[in-house]
């Protein structure tokens, strides 16, 4: 077996040891090693941030406490997981030259890294210990002068097959606390961390509610306001998603709000449209400083099909409600996407949300033009903590990639996106089977036989031989190959 097999192997092997891990909070781990807490190390790892897990480690030769008798209630193999990382010896732990910094409608941020307006920032202690963390800001959960009653149970998940949620359905509506104590929540955090940046999401459902919790939350020193135009939840006729649905109403608001303060404003979208550059002129037309986008996505994500009843279910009834998490990630970066490279929207500052769970993630909106990005679905899932692998993945990845700042590569990705019918059409790339990673699981010729162009013959010897007369270069085989074992070839060829 060639070397870079056995690597891929024994990587394959380190991966099946990681997913067991279920990233417990004060994990008995962590005193395994006297100099080492390796529930950290494996966070990174699952986070995408194998290179981060190295930087921690530092080569760190492992030395067992001898005191501690405590061990992994799934019996995930540390150890083993902990040598197969120190054996790369590629160490990135200088970042001195690395400016996270960016800003927001002109208002700087420490890090790209935002709460956005949800659960995880609806009271001061929780907002607090996230600033404390090192989130550079929050978007607080909407204030609003509605009376909101909440329903029980108001959450439902699509899982995949290692149990993280791969969609989020809340019917959760906004702030349950007072205008006043929603108030006095943003003048203590901006006192005590006058250095972050706390936005004031506000819903009104009238011109004199908008003017007046514009003028309160300015008063109170927020930073910016978020317009709701796009909570998926609201009863309330003429609020939320209704409104962004009606750009007429979103230049209206936003200009009422445009004129009641000093204070830089962003529209925050609804994904619940066709199309969303309408709305987003239309915010920028009223004086809109910025776009947050995307909001959820009107759901069902399950039906009990013993009650007959969606989920959740609240006392034998569902509704729809707002779809968040991994899945709805690219459906955010085509919203995003399509307002940064239209021209009438230049000039906007962009706050990407929608899916955001990994460094990578957020590098993935920051490419495509946004300057920050917002979180809620990962922080629900894991905690505050991902901060850490967030700001250390994207350290690792700006000082590999030779960028100072975030603003570097702010848009880059938009040179690459070309309309389909301007795409090479000329040439294939044909895909290589490697047999020493193949198992001989016939996954890749079930695909091709049945969802592909019949291009792969299943040998006698349970191998897989492509016929390069049918195959078209669709790399179908290569996304369900469950062993990693088919790479691409080196060159293009052409049809002709």
């Amino acid at each position: 077996m060639k070397k870079n097999d056995k690597l891929a192997r024994s990587e394959l092997s380190m991966e099946t040891e990681i997913n067991k891990c279920v990233l417990c909070y004060d994990a008995p781990c962590k005193n395994i090693y006297k100099n080492i807490d390796p529930s950290r190390i494996i966070r990174a790892i699952k986070f995408d941030n194998k290179k981060g897990a190295l930087t921690l480690m530092n080569n760190t030769i492992l030395e067992k406490n001898e005191d501690c008798n405590t061990k992994c209630p799934l019996n995930v193999n540390i150890e083993y997981i902990l040598k197969n990382i120190i054996k790369d010896k590629n160490v990135l732990n200088d970042f001195n030259d690395i400016d996270l910094s960016t800003s927001i409608c002109g208002v700087k941020l420490e890090n790209p890294f935002l709460l956005s307006s949800s659960i995880v920032g609806s009271n001061y202690e929780m907002c607090k210990r996230a600033l404390e963390s090192g989130w550079a800001g929050i978007s607080v959960k909407t204030i609003s002068l509605m009376q909101i009653e909440e329903s029980s149970p108001r959450f439902s998940t699509l899982k995949i097959c290692d149990k993280k949620f791969l969609g989020f359905k809340n019917i959760e509506q906004l702030s349950e606390h007072s205008v006043e104590e929603n108030i006095e929540m943003i003048k203590k955090l901006k006192e005590e961390f006058p250095n972050k940046v706390i936005i004031a999401s506000i819903m009104g459902r009238d011109e004199d509610e908008w003017k007046y919790l514009t003028e309160e939350v300015t008063k109170a020193n927020a930073d910016l306001i978020e317009l709701n135009f796009s909570c998926p939840n609201m009863k309330h006729d003429g609020t939320g998603s209704a409104v962004g649905q009606n750009p007429e109403l979103v230049e209206k608001i936003t200009r009422i709000v445009k004129d009641n303060t000093n204070i830089p404003v962003l529209a925050k979208m609804t994904p619940n449209i066709t199309d969303m550059c309408v709305p987003a002129l239309a915010a920028k037309n009223g004086g809109a400083d910025g776009i947050s986008a995307i909001n959820t996505i009107k759901c069902i994500t399950n039906v009990d099909v013993d009650t007959l009843v969606p989920e959740p279910q609240v006392n034998g009834k569902s509704s729809l409600g707002g779809y968040s998490g991994r899945a709805v990630k690219p459906i955010a970066l085509r919203y995003i996407s399509e307002m940064t490279t239209n021209p009438k929207l230049d000039n906007l500052f962009y706050s990407g949300m929608g899916g955001i769970y990994t460094w990578k993630d957020a590098v993935e909106f920051i490419l495509l033009g946004c300057s920050s990005v917002q979180l809620t679905t990962s922080i629900m899932e894991y905690g505050y903590r991902i901060i850490d692998d967030l700001i250390l993945g994207l350290k690792i990845y700006m000082k590999e990639k030779n960028y100072k700042k975030v603003s570097d590569f702010i848009g880059l990705s938009k040179l690459n996106l070309i309309k389909n019918e301007e795409l090479d059409k000329d040439t294939i790339e044909f895909p290589m089977f490697n047999y020493d990673r193949c198992i001989g699981c016939g996954r890749c010729y079930l695909s091709c036989m049945d969802g592909g162009h019949q291009a792969i013959k299943f040998g006698e010897d349970r191998k897989p031989y492509l016929n390069g007369k049918k195959c078209v270069g669709c790399q179908l085989c290569k996304l369900v190959c469950p062993q990693k074992a088919i790479d691409i070839a080196p060159k293009r060829i052409s049809k002709t």
